[in-house]
């Protein structure tokens, strides 16, 4: 298999971050979904360095949530970790409550929350099918629809949902996972309009095949073939662009957007 290191990202980002002294995210609460791992960690650690809270939510991994926890308040950084199943409305409803009593407010909500089932659609199984539009569709509509109260009340507010390449351009095999990345997209742009008068941004981030645990059983040499990059890149990578649509002042002016973070494989 190739070698999908060979990445020139300086990995020191998160650590310089957190000891910046001009944080732009100061006093403010962000939510991450998904967030014991992978891309929702390096989220989660992107933020806190910024100077935001963060709610650490994961489903079914507490002691690695936690461990995010620790990271960031060793590192300086505010952060409490939540359970919630994202695709149960009624957890949904419980987890935002939960923030908004412990907080007093969310600032920034990034739809990270995700899984994959796949298989070739003329096997898939419809439990299969489901499973993925509850969690990586259904979760993100909850979970905006539920900020949006208090956003509104605040007028003001940052929610970065995280697509995929995949939902851009379909892949075989995954036609679950396509259409609700696909349907990420279209909800996001939606979002946007409606929430744009009250000064609330909505943007997505489309990570192409990024180094893991989602990816790392792939046969990499057909995939970075297909990546003008030549590389996978890396969940820091992706982070950098969440903290930039939550965080940079010169984001305040983009919303419905998609920002592919994948190294050209997809160019529209």
């Amino acid at each position: 298999m190739t070698e999908r290191a060979n990445d020139p990202y300086d990995h020191t980002i998160v650590k310089k971050a957190f000891m910046s002294s001009s944080a732009s995210l100061d006093g403010q609460i962000a939510l991450v979904t998904g967030a014991s791992r992978g891309i929702g960690r390096a989220v989660a650690l992107a933020l806190a360095g910024e100077g935001a809270e963060v709610v650490v939510n994961y489903a079914s991994s507490p002691d690695a949530a936690e461990a995010v926890v620790a990271e960031i308040q060793a590192n300086g950084g505010s952060a409490y970790a939540l359970q919630a199943d994202v695709a149960d409305e009624a957890s949904v409803e419980d987890l935002i409550k939960t923030v908004l009593k412990r907080s007093g407010r969310i600032d920034v909500l990034v739809n990270n929350a995700g899984i994959t089932r796949d298989g070739l659609l003329m096997r898939m199984k419809t439990e299969d099918w489901q499973a993925v539009i509850n969690l990586n569709l259904t979760g993100v509509f909850l979970c905006t629809r539920a900020v949006t109260r208090p956003m509104l009340k605040q007028r003001s507010g940052r929610i970065i949902n995280i697509t995929s390449v995949v939902g851009l351009m379909g892949n075989a095999g995954q036609a679950n996972y396509a259409a609700a990345k696909a349907g990420v997209v279209g909800l996001t742009r939606s979002s946007a309009k409606e929430m744009a008068s009250r000064g609330i941004t909505v943007n997505a981030v489309a990570p192409g095949f990024i180094a893991t645990d989602m990816t790392k059983d792939l046969e990499a040499d057909a995939i970075l073939a297909a990546i003008p990059l030549g590389r996978f890149g890396t969940p820091d990578q992706v982070a950098g662009t969440v903290r930039f649509l939550a965080a940079d002042p010169a984001a305040a002016y983009i919303t419905g957007q998609v920002l592919q973070v994948d190294g050209g494989m997809v160019m529209s």
